[in-house]
């Protein structure tokens, strides 16, 4: 850029050349803050970043990106913003990002999230990748929902017939538990104790009991699916 010959004007004057830049002045000088040795500045929110990555890149400052890529998978951030987090480290190829704000997507329903201006820098692929993996999780953990024959509830179980019936919080939990997974498949929801307690109260006057009881197979249950494959 310094090299970049200048108008007869400007090479007349006393005063060194200017060369215009893109940049506003905040990004530049936060930019330089960065490679120089001296504390970096603090980055308050995720448009403040994207403008100092795409400064960072321009100018190919290596040091300032490494520090910004770990700015960006922040909880603060990640946490705030997961789809948005994703598309910005897809926007920049930053493989790693994308997968670490992938996995945070799961708590949210990727359809429902506020519109981003950063999704106009994505492709269709990586947005593709992104939504293939909240449907093959969904897919598995619902596949997962299966109650062993041995968990009963003394009640809803108690006659003759209904010994060969699954208990009644279990019709209950499941069909809601397929609902919120199709949309937000993780364990947050589902396994919360207002989730269970719910299901309890649609059964019978012992399923909550048969709930409590049968905490082992719900361990079970949530640790298999946290184990399926939770990133792009």
């Amino acid at each position: 850029m310094f090299t970049l010959p200048q108008s007869a004007s400007d090479s007349c004057s006393e005063e060194p050349p200017i060369i215009d830049v893109s940049e506003s002045n905040d990004t530049l000088e936060k930019l330089l803050q960065f490679i120089y040795p001296v504390i970096p500045p603090p980055v308050h929110t995720l448009d403040e970043l994207v403008d100092l990555l795409e400064a960072a890149y321009k100018y190919d400052l290596t040091v300032a990106i490494e520090t910004l890529r770990k700015l960006l998978v922040e909880p603060r951030f990640v946490q705030m913003a997961p789809t948005r987090v994703y598309a910005i480290a897809s926007r920049f190829e930053l493989e790693e990002e994308a997968k670490i704000a992938s996995r945070y997507t799961l708590s949210v329903n990727v359809l429902d999230c506020p519109l981003s201006e950063d999704l106009k820098f994505i492709s269709a692929f990586q947005y593709r990748r992104l939504l293939d993996l909240h449907r093959s999780r969904a897919k598995a953990a619902q596949e997962l929902l299966q109650i062993p024959e041995h968990v009963k509830c003394m009640l809803c179980n108690g006659t003759h017939y209904g010994v060969f019936l699954q208990p009644r919080w279990w019709k209950d939990f499941e069909e809601r538990a397929k609902e919120e997974l199709s949309v937000r498949p993780t364990t947050d929801v589902i396994f919360s104790m207002g989730f269970l307690a719910k299901a309890g109260k649609a059964g019978c006057e012992r399923c909550s009991g048969s709930i409590l009881e049968s905490y082992w197979f719900l361990e079970e249950l949530k640790k298999k699916i946290d184990e399926l494959p939770s990133t792009i």
